[in-house]
C-alpha cells in the first residue's frame, strides 16, 4: 500500500469563538471617588469623562447656591452678597471717577479695575431683567429672590468662563507630562473640581474668587506649555481682579526670571516679558485713567491694600492671630512697627520656594512652589482674610494632576478638610452671636448659616477622597491626621450641644479654639508643601556613582 502523500489535504476545523470576558477588576487608585469613574476608564466611554463631570460640578455648585448667602436678612450692613451687589448698583449709576469714592462706609469698592469692570458689565446684564436691582441707594439691602438667582447665575457663568476651562486644560497637559493615564487624569479633574472650599466661598457665602483663580490657573497653563508672555499676561488679569493673586506674585517672578537666566543669560527675553507686563497692566487701567482722570490710580491703589485697617480684621488661622493669646501685638505695638515685622516674616516664609523656582525653573514645581508661597503669605502676611485660604489650596489640590498615589491624596485631601472646618465654622458662629439679641440661636443659624452646606460638602469629599480609610505613611502624619480630626469633631459637637449657655457669655473662646487648631494644621501643611517641592525639586539631580 502505498504511504499517504505529503502535505495531503486536511480539512479546517472551525475554532470556537472566544467569549468576550467582562472585567470586574477593582480600581487601581484606592478610594471611592475613583470608584465612580471606574465604568468610564474604557476608551469608547473616555469622551463621557469631561461632560460628566462638568454637570455633576454644576448641580453641586447650583444646590449650594440655593440656600442661604452672606448676610442674607441681617441688616445694617448685610454682608459679601450686598457688597458684590452694591458695586453693580455703583459701576451702572456713577461716572467711572466716583467708583472708588461713592460711600466708602457702605461696602466701598476695594478691588482692582478688572472687578468693577466686571461688575459694571454684570450690572448693565442685571439691569435689562430688572432695573429696581441696582437703583442707586434705594436698592441696598435687597434681597429679592429673582436678584439672588440672577447674582447665583453670574458667580457659576464667571466660574464656568474662566476657572473651570483652565483647570480641564491644566489637567490634561500636566497629567500627560506627567505620564498619568486618562483615567487617572479624570480622576485627578474630579477631585479638583470638587473642592469644597472654593464651592461653599463663591456659591455659598457668596464671591467671585473662582475669576481671579482662573486667571492665575490661565498665567500657569502658558506657563507649562512654554507661553510665558501669554502666562504673564493672564497673570496680571489675575492681579487685576483681585490683589490677593498677589501671593502668588514672587514665586512666578522667581520662576520666569529663572528662565531669563538659566542655562544662559537671556537680556531680550527679561525685556520682553517686563514690556508685557507693563502694557498688560496699562490696558487694564486705560478706561480707569480715560474716564476717571490719573487721580483714579492713587485712590484705587489706597483702597485695594488698606493698611490702614491694622494686622487684621476678623480672627484668621495665622501667626499673628494664633500668638496673640499670649502677645497682644494691637496694643503693645504701633502699626507700622507691625507691618515692618509681618513683611520681614512673610519674606523669610516665600523666599525658600522662590530660590527653588529661580534654580530650578522646572515646569513640574509650579504647583508646589505657588501652594508653598501662598501658604507662607496666608499664615504670615498682614491683612490676611479667612477667605485667603483658597490661594494655597488650589495649587496644592493641582498636585494631584501628577501624583496620585495615597500618601499625596491622604494629605491634600487633609488640608481640605482642615480649612473647611476653618472657613465655615467661625461664619456660624459670627452669625450666631450677633444675632442672639434679636432672637433664639438656632433658628437664626438654620435660617442664615451654611451649616447644611459644609457638613454635606466636608464630608462627601473626605469620603470621595478616602480620607477615612488611608493615612499618611509616616507615622508623624497618621499622628497629625487622626488627632485633627478628633479636636475638629469635638469642637463642633460641645458648641452644638454642650456648651450652648458658654457660647453666648464667651463667643471668642470657640473662634480662638478653631484658630490654634487651624494655625497648627496649616503650619503643618505649609511646611509638607515645601518638604514635597525641595524632593521633587532634586530628582534627576543626583550625581552619578563613579566605577
Amino acid at each position: 500500500m502505498s504511504s499517504p502523500q505529503q502535505g495531503a489535504y486536511k480539512p479546517r476545523t472551525k475554532k470556537p469563538k472566544a467569549t468576550r470576558s467582562v472585567s470586574f477588576s477593582l480600581p487601581a487608585l484606592p478610594f471611592p471617588l475613583a470608584s465612580f469613574l471606574h465604568p468610564l476608564r474604557s476608551a469608547s466611554s473616555q469622551w463621557l469623562v469631561l461632560p460628566v463631570l462638568l454637570m455633576v460640578s454644576i448641580l453641586f455648585r447650583w444646590a449650594v447656591g440655593l440656600g442661604s448667602y452672606s448676610g442674607m436678612a441681617a441688616p445694617p450692613m448685610h454682608g459679601d452678597f450686598e457688597a458684590q451687589r452694591h458695586w453693580m448698583e455703583v459701576t451702572t449709576n456713577l461716572p467711572t471717577k466716583e467708583w472708588y469714592w461713592h460711600d466708602l462706609e457702605w461696602w466701598g469698592l476695594d478691588y482692582p479695575p478688572l472687578t468693577a469692570y466686571h461688575s459694571w458689565l454684570l450690572g448693565v446684564i442685571g439691569g435689562m431683567i430688572d432695573p429696581n436691582w441696582f437703583v442707586l441707594f434705594d436698592s441696598r439691602g435687597l434681597d429679592d429672590v429673582a436678584l439672588k438667582t440672577f447674582m447665583r447665575a453670574t458667580a457659576l457663568a464667571s466660574e464656568l468662563l474662566t476657572y473651570v476651562p483652565a483647570v480641564v486644560i491644566f489637567v490634561r497637559i500636566f497629567g500627560r507630562q506627567a505620564d498619568l493615564s486618562k483615567y487617572d487624569k479624570g480622576v485627578a479633574l474630579a477631585a479638583i473640581l470638587m473642592q469644597p472650599a472654593l464651592m461653599i466661598i463663591d456659591h455659598g457665602h457668596f464671591q467671585y474668587n473662582s475669576v481671579m483663580l482662573g486667571f492665575a490657573l490661565s498665567a500657569v497653563d502658558c506657563f507649562i506649555t512654554d507661553h510665558i508672555y501669554w502666562g504673564s499676561f493672564f497673570f496680571v488679569l489675575s492681579l487685576s481682579f483681585k490683589q490677593m493673586a498677589l501671593y502668588y506674585a514672587p514665586v512666578i517672578f522667581a520662576y520666569l526670571l529663572g528662565l531669563c537666566v538659566h542655562p544662559n543669560i537671556n537680556i531680550p527675553r527679561l525685556m520682553l516679558l517686563g514690556a508685557t507686563v507693563i502694557v498688560s497692566f496699562g490696558l487694564v487701567f486705560a478706561p480707569l485713567v480715560v474716564f476717571g482722570g490719573k487721580e483714579q490710580i492713587a485712590q484705587c491703589l489706597f483702597r485695594v491694600f488698606p493698611f490702614a485697617r491694622g494686622l487684621w480684621e476678623d480672627k484668621v488661622a495665622n501667626f499673628w492671630c494664633a500668638a496673640n493669646v499670649l502677645v497682644k501685638f494691637r496694643e503693645r505695638f504701633d502699626s507700622g512697627l507691625l507691618q515692618k515685622t509681618s513683611l520681614v516674616a512673610t519674606s523669610v516664609a516665600i523666599l525658600p520656594p522662590c530660590l527653588i523656582l529661580f534654580f530650578n525653573p522646572q515646569k513640574r514645581l509650579l504647583p508646589l512652589g505657588l501652594a508653598a508661597c501662598a501658604w507662607g503669605f496666608f499664615l504670615f502676611s498682614f491683612q490676611v482674610h479667612e477667605k485667603s485660604v483658597l490661594l494655597p489650596l488650589v495649587p496644592t489640590t493641582l498636585v494631584l494632576a501628577g501624583n496620585l498615589d495615597k500618601n499625596t491624596v491622604s494629605w491634600v485631601s487633609w488640608m481640605n478638610n482642615v480649612a473647611m472646618f476653618r472657613r465655615v465654622l467661625p461664619i456660624s458662629l459670627r452669625c450666631a452671636c450677633s444675632l442672639t439679641c434679636v432672637t433664639s440661636m438656632w433658628p437664626l443659624l438654620r435660617r442664615d448659616g451654611l451649616q447644611l452646606q459644609y457638613a454635606v460638602l466636608t464630608l462627601l469629599y473626605a469620603w470621595l477622597m478616602g480620607t477615612f480609610e488611608h493615612l499618611p505613611k509616616h507615622w508623624f502624619g497618621k499622628l497629625v491626621h487622626v488627632g485633627s480630626y478628633i479636636a475638629i469633631l469635638v469642637i463642633h459637637l460641645a458648641e452644638a450641644f454642650l456648651f450652648k449657655g458658654l457660647l453666648r457669655e464667651y463667643p471668642d473662646l470657640w473662634v480662638v479654639v478653631n484658630v490654634e487648631i487651624s494655625f497648627g494644621c496649616f503650619t503643618v501643611a505649609w511646611v509638607w508643601v515645601l518638604w514635597r517641592l525641595w524632593k521633587e525639586s532634586r530628582k534627576g539631580k543626583k550625581k552619578p556613582k563613579r566605577e
